[in-house]
């Protein structure tokens, strides 16, 4: 069982940081460097074993947006070693790892922005060797909500000499914000063999279904897991937690994703560390039961 960080951006809210678009956490990189190593760090307390670089938000075009295209492998890099300093400055993490975060290049609940081919693949191609060149472990595509952009950035990632876990977002039906299967987007990216296969940004009541399908379509020798949101959007804009998940519900409802065949589970929008660290909790109680 390996259990993942939780959110970076919403954390960075609930902390006071500002995140404003088109940048996002990215914000953070220049203006709180010490708030995201801190977040870090917290989440590597909380028993986190795999922590996720701030770079959600450093790929080209969000960057070609704020005017910092050319800064593009400068923060990546500087997200990376925020991550790599957490990890060394934390007794006991010499076994945890760093995942690279590459998400959509456009907005995560927009598939109908996603572009043509060629620069998807050019731009997934960027980030993921400027990721690589800064020394995480593996490439932990995210969020993906169209099988033409999780091929392209599959493709990309596979590139560089890293693992690649990739993550789809859902809609209320199980199936990608596209409308596309989730059974379709797992057999289109699995010929480039894919270390993990995951789903997050979904509310905690749709994961175990989720999990159900994702375990019948995923050959049995490769992982899968799921890292779910705990609040949601309000009239503003801005993500809540009222009416959301507390840390021991979500740790409640890992137990059933654990039962159904999960073998990697964190935390997406909305967690906290101690949403992490009531999840850890109760997937090592249950490891020893």
């Amino acid at each position: 069982m390996i259990v993942l960080d939780g959110a970076m951006g919403t954390e960075l809210e609930r902390r006071g940081v500002n995140t404003k678009l088109p940048l996002w956490s990215a914000v953070a990189i220049d203006a709180a460097p010490d708030v995201v190593e801190r977040i870090h760090s917290e989440y590597l307390a909380a028993g986190a074993q795999v922590i996720t670089t701030n770079t959600f938000r450093t790929n080209l075009r969000a960057l070609r947006k704020a005017g910092m295209a050319h800064r593009a492998r400068e923060l990546t890099q500087r997200a990376v070693a925020l991550a790599r300093r957490a990890l060394q400055d934390h007794p006991g993490s010499d076994k945890a790892m760093v995942a690279g975060s590459i998400a959509p290049v456009e907005d995560c609940y927009s598939p109908e922005l996603v572009p043509g081919d060629a620069d998807l693949l050019e731009e997934h191609a960027v980030l993921a060797g400027y990721l690589a060149d800064a020394g995480v472990d593996l490439l932990l595509i995210e969020t993906q909500n169209t099988i033409r952009e999780a091929v392209a950035a599959m493709r990309a990632a596979r590139a560089t000499d890293k693992p690649v876990w990739i993550s789809f977002t859902l809609n209320d039906k199980n199936q990608l914000l596209s409308g596309e299967s989730l059974e379709d987007a797992v057999r289109a990216v699995l010929p480039w063999q894919p270390q993990a296969v995951l789903v997050n940004c979904v509310p905690v009541p749709q994961v175990a279904s989720a999990i159900s399908r994702l375990r019948a379509i995923v050959p049995a020798d490769i992982p899968i897991g799921a890292y779910a949101n705990a609040g949601r959007v309000d009239e503003s804009g801005q993500w809540t937690m009222e009416g959301g998940v507390s840390p021991i519900e979500y740790a409640d409802a890992a137990r059933e994703w654990r039962a159904l065949g999960a073998t990697i589970i964190g935390g997406c929008c909305g967690t906290t560390p101690a949403h992490i660290e009531a999840l850890a909790r109760q997937l090592n109680d249950g490891q020893r039961g």
